[in-house]
């Protein structure tokens, strides 16, 4: 039968769009759906801040009455502001191996996009830069981590058939937990030494004037990286409320020099490990099982979302070692609440400097997804 394409309003009924998932990823083992109540407020625009900078459709791929994929298309205003670029996005694109369905869906999202002024389309990004981005081309035997993307392996076959090229990779690592290199502790040591400078836990009670700070950092930290845009204040608050159900303050610090905020370090727990099995449901029993696996046998896994330092510091020689420092205080910690493994992710394969300092500590890399895109101007 011939595929065709129905488009969705983010807000209405989006049942389709996340059953897609569960049909394409039925027969995986390692995959991990989110919370079918927390994907549809991710789609909703009355919940979801992002809808306030940004026009968002939702794509599903039908042959008959089978579902057999989805994808999403985004123009977002705030990336256009920072970028000036006249690129569009597209994302949650997941199918069954079938390549004429891919083709349809990235068409779909290209004509939407193209109606819209675009030029370029890149992807995926569900539903930006700071959320699951990516196909994953290596890596498929792990399931995916809390925030982060997991794909069939047919899927970048799909995405190539569809016209798509590759833009960039990203790089997720994975470190055990086992000795430091002599470098690192020394450099630990070191800064742990410095009268001006404090490692601090992030304080629940406030919350949001912690993440307020953090993103700060973060918008100083990352200006200019690829693809990144800072959040508005509605995301901010957002993200803080968010992170209020899942931070665990001893695995999230800032460091301090004369009581100013200067670098940041938040690690997850990795929310997935308890999320196995639900399949997105929490009830009738899913409620109980999810807090039961969060708070009495909790994760053994985590994810490092953001080490980050002030532009300002990274060529101050006295504070040259903070980075490694706050590496080896992140890991220190996670190992004294019983967590085995961590996953840092992502870097961009061409920051050599970053990767670079992250091998140092042990790490290696064992996933790798990859960013497409390609030219939709008429």
């Amino acid at each position: 039968m011939k595929v065709t394409i129905r488009e969705h309003t983010p807000g209405d009924d989006v049942r389709p769009f996340i059953r897609a998932g569960h049909e394409v990823f039925r027969a995986d083992p390692v995959w991990v759906p989110p919370l079918d109540l927390e994907f549809r407020d991710r789609l909703d625009p009355k919940k979801n801040p992002f809808f306030q900078r940004a026009d968002v459709a939702l794509f599903t791929a039908w042959r008959g009455r089978r579902l057999v994929g989805r994808c999403s298309a985004q123009v977002d205003r705030g990336h256009l502001r920072v970028w000036n670029d006249d690129t569009g996005f597209f994302g949650f694109f997941d199918t069954i191996d079938d390549e004429e369905a891919g083709r349809a869906l990235i068409d779909a999202a290209a004509t939407w996009l193209r109606r819209r002024g675009m030029k370029r389309m890149r992807g995926p990004m569900s539903l930006h830069v700071n959320e699951e981005v990516g196909i994953l081309i290596d890596g498929f035997a792990a399931p995916p981590v809390i925030f982060m993307a997991h794909s069939r392996p047919h899927q970048a076959r799909i995405a190539e058939a569809a016209g798509l090229a590759k833009a960039k990779d990203l790089i997720a690592w994975r470190y055990d937990a086992g000795e430091f290199p002599a470098r690192a502790i020394k450099a630990w040591e070191n800064v742990k030494a410095m009268p001006e400078v404090r490692l601090r836990s992030v304080e629940m009670r406030h919350l949001e004037r912690e993440i307020e700070d953090i993103m700060d950092v973060y918008n100083d930290a990352w200006e200019g990286k690829w693809g990144v845009v800072p959040p508005t204040r509605a995301e901010v608050a957002k993200i803080a409320a968010d992170l209020r159900l899942i931070l665990d303050e001893d695995l999230a610090f800032v460091a301090e020099i004369d009581g100013r905020t200067v670098a940041i370090c938040i690690m997850l727990p990795n929310v997935n490990e308890a999320l196995a099995g639900l399949r997105g449901r929490l009830l009738p029993t899913g409620a109980l099982r999810l807090v039961w696996r969060m708070k009495v046998r909790h994760p053994v896994s985590t994810r490092l979302v953001l080490l980050g330092i002030r532009k300002e510091l990274r060529h101050v020689k006295r504070y040259g070692a903070l980075s490694a420092a706050m590496y080896v205080e992140v890991a220190k910690r996670g190992i004294a609440k019983g967590y085995r493994w961590g996953e840092l992710s992502w870097t961009r394969e061409d920051d050599h400097p970053i990767n670079l300092g992250i091998r140092a500590m042990g790490a290696i890399p064992y996933k790798r997804y990859r960013v497409f895109e390609k030219t939709i101007a008429s």
